[in-house]
């Protein structure tokens, strides 16, 4: 509680007490300060302590089970594909069965045709990586998501901490991703979904630095409270905002992975808008929110949408380079009559011309000649954008009737309804040696193996807990942390209720998770509280937060062997099997 007492806070004064008496400070010092008084060595070597650690927990048998897990069929491939031809083209048919074999040479794998992917390269340029260091197998299509899982973790710890200013509460966002299920095999798969929650976080995270720099520059350049109607603030010292831009980088390279990443770009933006309008508020602007809008919302419009659309283009520099492939192979824009593939048919829409009866249908761009320089260029950029219009389409309507065994409902997916089975190896009789493992089940029984893309329970229903009540704090307490919480974790949701029509997969929801645990975590601390000496509500608060963190580990080290392809009977199996749904 506050009173309106002023106060004198150096040369400015404060407009309120404190109920202990102690003067608010000013908007001048909350601006040029952060809270933490923590050793900033020791907050870094906890960070990349716990990053290290977790690195090598995801490293552990990486390359097992050799076999493609899910959709690394389609992305490992077109890695390797882009790190020899600059594109995507066509495996032959048992390409498979050549590679786990062995037989890894470019021209006996691809055929001449370019492939239609329907994903951005930025993620599959990152597996390329990874497989020209180790090469072409199960060790170096995964090795990648490894590394970025566990940069993903250093950098929530780094985000919490600047949030809270307790290297405690960072270090213990950093361990409750590290042991969720989920994060954990993506991060030991050579699919794109890691990669792509990684650049959202980073960016988000970038923003977060920038609204730290943005208010120690305000309090830098205004020497005194601003007055008068039409006063704005500084705005044209404030146009060139480098921590911003580096945000708008991460956005382009987190669309260039998935195009998902198009709706926390929005929210984000409109919330950094906002976070300037408090600021410009904090320092006496009236009017706030519609100045920021203008002096704020246009420099966040090119330092992110306009910066991140130049990013998100440069990504397919190698789809550009080689658009002739594309214009005389895979081109349509004519619209057709189709029925098949699990394309609802009938509904006009087009279709790609590897599956487009009509001979005819070609981009324009394909009855043009090839052009070089500038007017090239311009071809290739029209000819990226018929190919996007025609993704676009794949992922609106191509897939509307199919279905998928494990396919779920986005509604569901924070109470895990339905996870993820990548890799299987059944029937395995009693007494035989798998992997150096004996299957040691009752006669009439078998063992088995299985990798499910699983998070941990106890983590995600805490979760959804914890995101109500962040909530209601966002506004109860008006308490920006829990809106950061709230607005990654819904636009990163949300948005897949559109596409619950069509096949999606509950793996989808890992770029939610890390704001899942940013609510977890901030819950965590006004449980603890601030206080330096230990009171009831402390204890009360030390002893439950410890008891969830211990919960999540425990279930975290139960799931482990459905996590890494361990042996297990199928009785074993079974007890980590808790819903019908999830088998």
């Amino acid at each position: 509680m506050t009173t309106a007492t002023p106060a004198r806070d150096g040369l400015r004064e404060t407009i309120s007490r404190t109920a202990a008496g102690r003067p608010v400070p000013s908007a001048w010092r909350r601006a040029s300060r952060r809270a933490s008084d923590e050793d900033p060595v020791i907050s870094w070597v906890v960070s990349i302590g716990i990053t290290v650690f977790s690195f090598l927990l995801r490293l552990w048998h990486l390359g097992t089970p050799k076999v493609f897990e899910f959709d690394e069929t389609y992305y490992a491939k077109d890695a390797w594909s882009l790190l020899h031809y600059g594109f995507a083209k066509n495996p032959v048919a048992d390409a498979d069965k050549l590679i786990l074999a062995g037989t890894t040479d470019p021209s006996k794998v691809f055929g001449t045709g370019p492939e239609m992917v329907v994903h951005p390269d930025v993620g599959k340029w990152l597996i390329a990586a990874g497989e020209k260091v180790f090469g072409m197998d199960t060790f170096g299509w995964r090795i990648s998501a490894a590394v970025v899982g566990s940069l993903m973790i250093l950098v929530l710890i780094r985000l919490v901490r600047r949030m809270t200013g307790s290297t405690l509460l960072g270090a213990v966002a950093g361990l409750l991703l590290s042991f969720d299920g989920l994060e954990f095999v993506l991060s030991r798969l050579g699919l794109l979904d890691i990669f792509g929650a990684f650049f959202i976080l980073l960016a988000v995270t970038l923003m977060v630095v920038d609204r730290d720099w943005y208010r120690d520059r305000m309090a830098r350049l205004v020497p005194d409270q601003v007055t008068g109607p039409r006063a704005f603030g500084p705005v044209r010292r404030l146009l060139l905002r480098p921590w911003l831009l580096a945000a708008g980088i991460a956005w382009g390279l987190a669309l260039g992975t998935k195009w998902d990443a198009v709706y926390p770009l929005a929210a984000f933006s409109i919330l950094y808008v906002a976070w300037c309008a408090g600021a410009r508020r904090m320092f006496g602007v009236s009017w706030a929110r519609s100045k920021a809008l203008l002096a704020d919302g246009v420099p966040a419009f090119v330092h992110l949408v306009v910066v991140a659309g130049i990013v998100y283009t440069a990504t397919w520099t190698g789809w550009l380079v080689n658009h002739h492939q594309y214009e005389t192979s895979l081109s349509s824009t004519q619209y057709t009559q189709y029925t098949g593939h699990g394309h609802c048919g009938g509904d006009g829409n087009h279709t790609f011309i590897a599956d487009n009866p009509n001979p005819n249908a070609k981009w324009p761009t394909a009855k043009e000649p090839e052009q070089h320089g500038l007017a090239g260029l311009e071809q290739a950029l029209q000819s990226l954008w018929y190919y996007h219009r025609d993704v676009y389409t794949f992922h609106t309507h191509f897939l509307n009737c199919a279905t998928h065994t494990y396919a779920s409902k986005p509604s569901g997916w924070p109470l895990l309804n339905r996870p993820v089975g990548v890799a299987a190896d059944t029937g395995i009789q009693p007494g035989a040696v798998d992997g150096g493992q004996r299957c040691t089940a009752p006669a009439g029984s078998d063992c088995l193996r299985q990798v499910l893309l699983l998070g941990t329970p106890v983590l995600w229903w805490g979760g959804a807990l914890a995101l109500i009540a962040a909530g209601i704090l966002w506004i109860g307490a008006r308490d920006w942390r829990y809106g950061l919480a709230v607005v990654g974790a819904l636009s990163t949701w949300l948005p897949w209720l559109q596409y619950a029509a069509r096949p999606i997969f509950s793996y989808y929801a890992i770029s939610m998770l890390p704001f899942t645990v940013i609510a977890i975590t901030l819950i965590m601390g006004r449980l603890i509280g601030t206080a330096r000496v230990s009171t009831p509500q402390r204890t009360v608060g030390v002893v439950i937060s410890g008891a969830f963190f211990m919960l999540v580990l425990v279930n975290f080290a139960w799931f482990w062997p459905i996590y890494t392809n361990a042996l297990l009977t199928h009785s074993q199996w079974l007890d980590r099997i808790w819903f019908s749904r999830w088998i």
